[in-house]
């Protein structure tokens, strides 16, 4: 969509979610483009000024903010022509003001009027769900913005550009096992398209139920599995090794984790990883009773259904007091914020219920958790706790 707009210097503005690669997106074209016929420029945080806008082009260009702005802004136009300029973007444009919008008005009106120099114009924003931004300003009917809307392309002034698709997602796969292919000569991710696409289409990350999958919660799954089978020497992406990371990344996301001393580990979670034997509480239990909210597959279960009726071993340990009786401290008015409900022990990581008293969180005397059939129920029930909280039901 970039390319077309440049090409035929047209304008429109480009809607994605959070997180759907627009920025990346800009900055490779940039690089593609070379020289400065391409101009990218994020909009000024905090600043409605027009003078803020017109800085960033100036600093894009490489010139230098030299004297005052009613100086500089007549001169703009020209540093644009001299330098063969075609197509601007902007990102974050659903942080655009409306001077901005009027400095760009007359900016291009410029060009267009004293040197015949039109100018291609991408306002590249976010937005969720029918959220259009921009379009309730530029709908206004006010002579200005009626012909700023004018400008825009007549059969494409509002684009929005759709999450992945499973097929799509599997491609996106393919091109990784290509990319990843010397450190992992046997790398197969497309085998697991199904179960990536099944846990990142849930509610916590498919808000709007699109069915659509996110660039940025695609690569940091898929990237979090590669580095643990790298730091384990695995060759290939094991099933074990990618449900945790999507139990950690799903069910724990929103888990507030304790350190206590030493920082997080970079071994991979074959070498007892203190996050993946947390996780390890909540994906390596299976009930006869079935869960309000199902669960996805797992890339265990895709290449290995267990027979009915077949138990699961469950290793058996000894009941060991657990050494951290520290007191954290923790800010009243983030921890509100945060909405986060559930901590983990630092040293065993057990699971408590967040109730700070007096600005801390203390940690009483306990047992670590036991990995015995008789705690079974007891981690179904946080499981299914922990489902119906991500899954929507409480949303």
């Amino acid at each position: 969509m970039l390319r077309s707009a440049w090409s035929n210097r047209s304008w429109h503005v480009i809607v994605a979610d959070p997180g759907a690669g627009k920025t990346m997106s800009i900055r490779d074209l940039r690089k593609t483009a070379g020289g400065r016929s391409m101009l990218t420029i994020t909009t000024p945080k905090n600043n409605e000024e027009e003078q803020a806008l017109g800085d960033q082009l100036y600093t894009a260009l490489g010139l230098p903010l030299r004297g005052y702005w009613p100086t500089r802004k007549p001169k703009l136009m020209g540093y644009l022509h001299q330098y063969g300029t075609e197509f601007l973007v902007v990102d974050d444009a659903h942080d655009l003001s409306l001077k901005h919008l009027m400095f760009i008005k007359e900016l291009t009106d410029q060009g267009r009027r004293e040197i015949d120099h039109p100018l291609g114009l991408c306002l590249v924003a976010a937005g969720r769900g029918n959220t259009i931004p921009l379009k309730e300003t530029l709908d206004m009917p006010e002579t200005t913005w009626v012909q700023f809307r004018r400008r825009f392309d007549k059969l494409q002034p509002f684009c929005r550009i759709a999450g992945h698709t499973s097929g799509e997602v599997r491609e996106i796969l393919a091109s990784l096992e290509t990319v990843y292919r010397e450190l992992f000569p046997q790398l197969n991710l497309r085998q697991w398209t199904g179960f990536i696409y099944t846990w990142l289409t849930q509610s916590t990350f498919d808000q709007t139920n699109s069915g659509r999958v996110t660039m940025d919660y695609l690569m940091k799954l898929v990237t979090t599995a590669l580095e643990w089978s790298y730091h384990a020497g695995d060759t290939e992406v094991r099933a074990e090794t990618l449900e945790k990371a999507a139990s950690l990344f799903v069910l724990r996301r929103d888990t507030l984790r304790i350190i206590d001393g030493e920082g997080p580990s970079s071994e991979a979670p074959s070498s007892a990883s203190p996050s993946v034997a947390q996780t390890s509480e909540t994906e390596q239990v299976s009930s006869p009773q079935a869960s309000s909210e199902p669960s996805p597959i797992s890339p265990t279960e895709q290449a290995d259904q267990p027979r009915s009726g077949e138990e699961v071993a469950i290793p058996t340990t000894a009941s060991i007091k657990c050494t951290f009786l520290g007191v954290v401290p923790i800010d009243i008015k983030r921890f509100a914020e945060s909405g986060v409900s559930l901590v983990e022990c630092p040293d065993c990581g057990r699971t408590w219920t967040l109730s700070p008293r007096g600005g801390v969180v203390r940690f009483k005397s306990h047992d670590k958790r036991k990995t015995t059939t008789s705690n079974i129920a007891e981690r179904w029930a946080m499981r299914e706790t922990i489902w119906k909280v991500v899954g929507g039901e409480n949303k």
